[in-house]
């Protein structure tokens, strides 16, 4: 689970330095310094903070300050008469896709499936949407992926690997277009198709979003995605 987020109301007076932004406030304000460190200071007018920081290098949340510091920035508050203060558990709020083994909802939110009751996170293949069904192993939602073909998996790349599945698919399925060897399915932060005379041959290419959709004017697989046709080469002039 990520760190609680510090929520205090009371007496304070403020003091912002830096980037020409320098100001003093006092008031009844209430201040939330939340788990990435972002800290800010709302009154009662409006829905924008009278001071913030987002997620700074460093924050010192004391009995009587609260104190948070980025490169030349800083941001002080001095708590003078404290109503409230505690420690709250806070979570990302996203869409609802389903039911956590924990018994908790996923939510889908920042790229990752994410479960607010036990802490579980499952990261998202780019362009990935999550379906109306459920892995028979673990009961876990299926995700669909386009690459090269349309795949279904399950969110849990552990339980149902969808590298494995891309593998099969096109692993040697086209040459390098420089050395004339086999392109192999790789993982090098993401998915990839490089030259399987590596490192003598350096030949690479991300494997994009999209289905396999016949051959570029450079010989190259092309692929329709959702920005349309395009090039196995990103940088390729013909444009697929």
């Amino acid at each position: 689970m990520p760190e609680p987020t510090h929520l205090i109301a009371g007496t304070c007076t403020t003091t912002f330095d830096g980037t020409g932004r320098d100001r003093r406030q006092h008031g009844e304000v209430l201040v939330i310094v939340k788990p990435d460190g972002t800290t800010l200071v709302h009154d009662a007018a409006g829905y924008q903070p009278v001071a913030w920081l987002t997620r700074p290098e460093s924050v010192t949340v004391g009995t009587d300050t609260v104190t948070a510091v980025d490169g030349d920035e800083r941001l002080s508050v001095e708590l003078h008469e404290t109503h409230v203060r505690g420690q709250y558990p806070t979570t990302d709020a996203g869409v609802p896709v389903g039911d956590c083994d924990c018994g908790a909802q996923l939510i889908r939110a920042r790229g990752a499936v994410s479960c607010p009751g036990c802490g579980d996170r499952y990261g998202l293949p780019a362009g990935a949407a999550v379906v109306d069904e459920t892995c028979s192993e673990c009961g876990l939602p299926r995700v669909r992926v386009e690459r090269g073909k349309t795949f279904v998996v399950c969110l849990d790349r552990h339980c149902e690997s969808l590298d494995d599945r891309v593998r099969a698919a096109f692993d040697r399925e086209w040459d390098c277009p420089d050395c004339g060897a086999d392109l192999r399915v790789l993982r090098r932060g993401g998915l990839i198709l490089g030259c399987d005379r590596y490192p003598d041959c350096e030949t690479g290419f991300a494997f994009p979003e999209g289905v396999h959709d016949g051959a570029c004017a450079c010989g190259l697989p092309a692929f329709e995605s959702s920005s349309g046709h395009r090039c196995l080469d990103a940088g390729c002039e013909a444009g697929g």
